[in-house]
């Protein structure tokens, strides 16, 4: 079983063989955070509250089978939503006398790919995009990874939902900016791209939003073009430093997970422009999810890396450090 937590979706999934899917449940919080313009802590970690519970019962009945081990999510994400499902789930594996398994967060975007193509096999290169998170990862064997780039700043996805706000857009961002571009002109405005050659593999996407933020005081432009050329530029970034990366580490195969990797435009250019294979989830796998901190739950617990009841969450547990228990 897989409990997902880390931030406004509460994910509860039964997993078989860390590659089937036999049960499901995500409750968004969408609608509860959308007034505020993003999500706000508090009021995440009381919806996981409320809904844990419920969710678990309805993914033990559609699945139908023995639980082995429960995994969670125990970082990186907000501490006080990390805490329910990592308490929820240590209870659970108290009662039923099974394995508790810490999951770190990206790990799990990691697996999630695992879920839907049997042909992906490791080493791979691995580009994570999510409101959070933002990097490039070499991922040479399962729980053994090297950092090769990270975001300076804003993560992609952060960046979305604040250019969102500057357009009088709903949230989350990423939806409406990708709805509303279609109907602008992604060459009306040439953004920056921010540290595109900047020697590295970090991002930054601060100047981007400022940008943005500078052209629609100038009101000049229409929202269409504003979302298009943002978009635009967004995703340039994006591709920009993954060919760089690949160049550089020689890769050939590219894993990309997180909830960007839902965006249309990202994927089409993906599979246009990169030369080696690439894997992406399906769009239900993107988003935040139990099945995937099931399929990294899954590897753990045949690798020996499960924790125990003492075992707390870490926020910023880093992706680096997740070959040793997480307590």
């Amino acid at each position: 079983m897989g409990i997902e937590t880390s931030c406004d979706e509460t994910g509860i999934a039964v997993v078989a063989d860390g590659t089937r899917i036999l049960a499901n449940e995500v409750a968004s919080q969408i609608a509860v955070h959308a007034p505020f313009g993003g999500v706000v802590p508090e009021i995440a970690s009381r919806k996981h509250t409320e809904c844990i519970y419920q969710l678990t019962e309805r993914a033990l009945e559609t699945a139908d089978v023995q639980i082995d081990a429960i995994a969670a999510t125990c970082g990186p994400g907000l501490m006080g939503s990390l805490l329910v499902g990592v308490n929820f789930a240590k209870a659970l594996a108290f009662a039923w006398n099974k394995p508790f398994v810490p999951v770190h967060h990206i790990e799990g975007h990691l697996f999630s790919v695992f879920l839907d193509h049997e042909d992906v096999d490791w080493p791979f290169l691995a580009l994570i995009v999510s409101g959070g998170h933002t990097l490039l990862a070499q991922c040479d064997h399962p729980h053994e990874y090297r950092l090769l780039g990270t975001t300076r700043d804003d993560a992609v996805g952060e960046c979305f939902d604040k250019v969102a706000r500057l357009l009088d857009l709903p949230y989350p961002g990423g939806p409406a900016i990708q709805s509303l571009a279609p109907a602008g002109d992604p060459a009306a405005i040439r953004f920056p791209r921010g540290m595109s050659d900047s020697g590295d593999l970090d991002f930054s996407y601060s100047g981007l939003k400022t940008a943005v933020l500078y052209a629609t005081r100038e009101g000049t432009h229409c929202q269409a073009d504003l979302a298009a050329s943002f978009q635009a530029a967004a995703i340039d970034i994006l591709l920009i430093k993954t060919q760089q990366a690949i160049q550089q580490s020689g890769a050939k195969r590219l894993v990309v997970a997180g909830g960007v990797a839902a965006n249309a435009l990202l994927r089409d250019r993906l599979n246009a422009e990169i030369d080696i294979p690439v894997h992406i989830p399906p769009l239900s796998l993107c988003l935040d999810n139990g099945a995937m901190i099931a399929a990294a739950g899954d590897s753990r617990l045949r690798h020996d890396l499960t924790g125990d009841l003492g075992t707390t969450p870490t926020p910023n547990w880093p992706l680096t450090a997740v070959s040793a228990p997480n307590r």
